[in-house]
């Protein structure tokens, strides 16, 4: 599944959630033991496992973001005074040519998540694309190796590395392919599995669940800045106590040593601030998922559209949301089928069944975009439009819809009788349905197969 940078952050909320969990990952294989082997001169990582997730699973853009992450990582690490002085040239602190450290650890690993991201993407559509797909993350390692080693040739020849030291392999390769091959495949099947895609598909469409509120999301915000505070406390009174300690002990403790306490502090600090991200996104789907489960089982079985209960919680929502701008109108919609009882009669209820999802597909079409539908009777439709809508524009629809609807059985014209109540946000339920309901009787005196429309002016005045 290609996804482009603007679709993904736009419309997959799941994606953004996966992509933001995998830069957590990378920050806490990065500041953890779990990505991270020392083999003099230098040190050997497999944290780019998340970069080449995130370019199996999306886009080069988003490998390259993840490999930007693992390389600001790299070069904090490098600025600590204990680190060898093969790694000290990460650190535009420690190294004489502040700009070429800077290349050296995000560049490299920018340009190879981009790299990785953008072989990934060419062989999706192959045949064979999981071998393709295996290959590419068994060779990731040497591709990584290879990038850095160059670069360090390149911008600090004095230390003689160059391209050729990535060409050695030995059984540490080998381990560190099948690791990168194992991960790769098992999440990619992970996240294509049906249970996953479900899980997708609900938390990207609970945007459309009036559950869901956005004071939640101001809440795991203020929590998650709350537990950030409280890390940060913790990180500043270790390393104090760890000195006061350490002197106990009768070791002095330097100005040098001090800083390194709190530097191995602010490693500890990021790396449970990771795992911390990594909960907190597991509590918002859940919670995301919840909401819009709760969501399907309040739609209307027969015509896929809101239940009753569902939407008028829905217009009580959207009432309380427009408390501010007094000026804002919306409208309010009765709809029911004409004659519905002799239609199911005469021609079964499989018919009248059809007669029921047409008038809700041709609602849905015709004001989806300007408010919700909802079924609340069996017959019974109501419409809340949103929007500001001219009282001319909202007759032409009706007559659309009027329209669209008749020809929906072949020996039997389908009509229904409208009213609509024009209202000032924010107004109370009960008269906004006490008005409708006054219209859609006059549109039944009428003769059926027509609308009866009350508009108002901005003070609230019918007109």
């Amino acid at each position: 599944m290609i996804k482009s940078t603007k679709k993904l952050w736009d419309d997959c909320c799941f994606d953004r959630y996966v992509l933001c969990v995998l830069i957590a990952a990378e920050l806490l294989m990065s500041f953890t033991f779990l990505g991270y082997i020392h083999l003099p001169p230098i040190s050997v990582t497999i944290a780019y496992i998340p970069i080449l997730v995130a370019g199996s699973l999306f886009s080069p853009l988003q490998s390259a973001a993840v490999g930007a992450v693992f390389g600001i990582a790299s070069m904090y690490k490098a600025s600590a005074s204990y680190v060898f002085p093969a790694d000290a040239v990460f650190s535009p602190f420690l190294s004489e040519a502040p700009l070429n450290s800077i290349l050296l650890s995000i560049g490299t690993r920018a340009l190879f998540g981009f790299l990785i991201g953008a072989a990934y993407l060419s062989v999706r559509q192959a045949k064979y694309h999981r071998l393709w797909r295996g290959v590419i993350s068994m060779i990731a390692p040497k591709i990584h190796s290879l990038i850095v080693y160059s670069a360090m040739g390149i911008l600090f020849p004095r230390l003689g590395y160059h391209y050729s030291s990535a060409l050695q392999w030995d059984w540490g390769d080998a381990v560190f392919a099948a690791i990168c091959v194992m991960a790769v495949e098992l999440l990619w099947i992970l996240y294509q599995s049906n249970v996953m895609q479900n899980i997708k598909m609900c938390i990207d469409q609970s945007v459309h669940s009036p559950y869901t509120s956005e004071k939640m999301n101001l809440f795991f915000a203020a929590f998650e800045l709350f537990m950030l505070c409280m890390a940060v406390c913790a990180a500043v009174y270790f390393s104090e106590r760890a000195s006061f300690m350490l002197e106990r002990h009768g070791i002095a403790v330097t100005n040098n040593i001090a800083s390194d306490l709190l530097f191995l502090q602010i490693q500890f600090l990021i790396a449970l601030f990771s795992l911390n991200i990594i909960s907190v996104i597991l509590l918002v789907s859940i919670y995301k998922y919840m909401a819009y489960k709760e969501y399907r089982g309040e739609l209307d079985e027969l015509t896929g559209i809101m239940g009753r209960r569902m939407f008028f919680y829905h217009c009580d929502k959207i009432q309380k949301a427009n408390t501010a701008d007094l000026k804002k109108r919306g409208w309010f919609l009765f709809v029911d089928a004409d004659y519905f009882k002799e239609i199911n009669d005469t021609f079964g209820h499989s018919v009248g069944d059809k007669v029921l999802r047409e008038i809700a597909v041709n609602l849905q079409k015709t004001f989806g975009e300007d408010g919700k539908v909802g079924r609340i009777g069996g017959d019974e439709f109501a419409v809340m439009i949103e929007n500001p809508l001219p009282r001319q524009d909202l007759e032409r629809r009706l007559e659309q819809f009027l329209q669209c609807i008749s020809g929906t059985l072949p020996d039997k014209k389908i009509s229904c009788s409208i009213g609509a109540y024009e209202f000032v946000f924010p107004q109370h339920m009960n008269h906004i349905l006490t008005e409708t309901d006054h219209m859609l009787y006059k549109a039944k005196d009428n003769g059926r197969a027509c609308f009866a429309v009350k508009s108002c002016t901005l003070s609230g005045a019918d007109s």
